[in-house]
């Protein structure tokens, strides 16, 4: 039994009743966190999804992190597959009562895993060049592509906390699915579980940030949150159509 099923408790809603058929595991990860208008980012996300908002406002998310242990059951990891780090640009969506996550765009510095996440998710990943390294409880990232660039410090300042239900930390971070559009404009729902996020308040620089103009968003005042979170291990069911 894989180790995200140790516990499942606290999910909103039962785990799929078919076999999942993807791992992975999400380290030293930061969620940066903006609030901005709903018409802002309703021209974004598919009219079939309900964009969802916190007491009368939209979120917007940018995810640095590392992913490790990618692959498909029941292989093994792979060298140079496996592990890379990833990029999200993401909001809040729903669908027939189940909150998730649109993604704007998806950046990786795995060729291979920009490819398999684009035929078979329908995800917006682009490769781009991108390093992170780190030093004790700081981590250096760097995400290099046309038009959109991301480099910033950060790393954890508090002890390790899980978000309350009903908090906005809860509803930004505790989502147990994801939606991508088909070619053919279908939207499709994978289903995914993992523990409770562990959660710890976080600090950042963020030196340079051109990951939203990239989509027609604006963007220069700082993070209104940032939570910090060492690792997570995840898995994912395929993909099933939900409109």
């Amino acid at each position: 039994m894989h180790v995200a099923l140790s516990r499942l408790d606290h999910r909103p809603w039962p785990i799929p009743d078919g076999r999942w058929t993807w791992r992975q595991s999400w380290r030293d990860l930061l969620f940066a966190h903006w609030a901005v208008p709903t018409a802002i980012l309703q021209p974004l996300v598919p009219r079939s999804l309900d964009l969802q908002e916190f007491e009368g406002t939209a979120w917007l998310g940018l995810v640095p992190f590392r992913m490790a242990g990618v692959m498909r059951r029941p292989l093994p990891d792979l060298p140079w597959i496996s592990a890379f780090p990833e990029l999200n640009v993401r909001t809040y969506v729903e669908l027939d009562g189940k909150p998730g996550i649109w993604f704007l765009s998806l950046d990786a510095s795995n060729a291979l895993a920009v490819w398999a996440a684009r035929r078979f998710f329908h995800l917006p990943y682009y490769r781009a060049r991108m390093t992170v390294t780190g030093d004790g409880n700081t981590f250096r990232y760097s995400s290099v592509r046309p038009g959109a660039e991301f480099l910033a410090s950060y790393g954890p300042r508090s002890e390790v906390s899980q978000a309350k239900r009903g908090s906005l930390d809860y509803w930004l971070t505790e989502r147990y699915c994801l939606y991508a559009m088909s070619p053919d404009g279908s939207i499709w729902r994978n289903e995914v579980h993992h523990d409770p996020w562990p959660l710890q308040a976080a600090q950042a620089s963020v030196e340079h940030n051109t990951m939203f103009s990239s989509h027609g968003i604006e963007i220069h005042e700082p993070p209104a949150l940032l939570h910090f979170a060492k690792r997570l291990d995840v898995i994912v069911w395929d993909a099933e159509r939900a409109a």
